[in-house]
């Protein structure tokens, strides 16, 4: 006797058992509600490179730096070097590439706005988003004058005059080209035997004892 029959009442049935399910998810089944506008502004935050998503708001250097020495200095320092463990702000110019670089707002940072977007949705570390926007306009505004982004103290930032700043490092970033540009270097089967005379080994991790010999079996613990 065929199986055949039975296999399309299996393949039936699957069909019938999918419709019923897309049917039941194209319908409301009473869980949950839709998001209110208020609740959705409360999420939609991102401020992008380009400036878009910045609120209305203004401040200036001179402002924040009273609200950098209350809110920020205890980990950042009184003139953002930063403390213990927790970051420096300021400082780092020219150091890319150095062996240890120090990427801070002023010597990495791309995009200016993207110090008021941080600060906005990520600080004071523990009561994050709690700040006004003039005092994230402020903040921002004090942390580009210490990293000599912006001269004036009194120039007012707002959502129109904050995307016009240019950031010292704004050229240190470009689309990943390695596609294109490192095509030649890529081959299916890697080089372990017969390779390039300019590919040469320095070093082998048996000094550090983690790779097994010939006649070592790793081992679980």
């Amino acid at each position: 006797m065929s199986k055949f029959p039975k296999l399309l009442g299996v393949v039936v049935a699957l069909g019938s058992l999918s419709i019923g399910i897309n049917g039941a998810m194209a319908q409301k089944i009473g869980v949950g509600r839709e998001a209110t506008p208020a609740e959705i502004k409360g999420w939609d935050i991102a401020v992008r490179p380009d400036g878009k998503g910045l609120p209305p708001g203004k401040g200036t250097a001179a402002k924040g730096e009273d609200v950098f020495q209350t809110l920020c200095a205890a980990c950042h320092g009184e003139f953002g070097e930063g403390k213990d463990r927790w970051p420096e702000l300021v400082g780092g110019h020219g150091t890319l590439k150095h062996e240890r670089p120090f990427k801070t707002i002023g010597s990495y940072w791309p995009y200016a706005s993207t110090i008021f977007d941080y600060i906005k949705r990520a600080m004071p570390f523990g009561n994050a988003q709690s700040l006004s926007n003039d005092e994230l306009y402020s903040l921002t505004a004090y942390l580009l004058q210490t990293n000599d982004v912006i001269k004036d103290p009194n120039l007012e930032l707002n959502a129109q005059t904050l995307p016009a700043i240019r950031m010292p490092n704004a050229d240190g970033f470009y689309d990943d080209d390695r596609e294109k540009a490192e095509k030649q270097f890529w081959t299916q089967t890697p080089c372990m035997k017969a390779c390039k005379k300019e590919a040469t080994v320095l070093n082998r991790a048996t000094i550090l004892d983690v790779t097994p010999g010939k006649t070592t079996r790793n081992k679980a613990d």
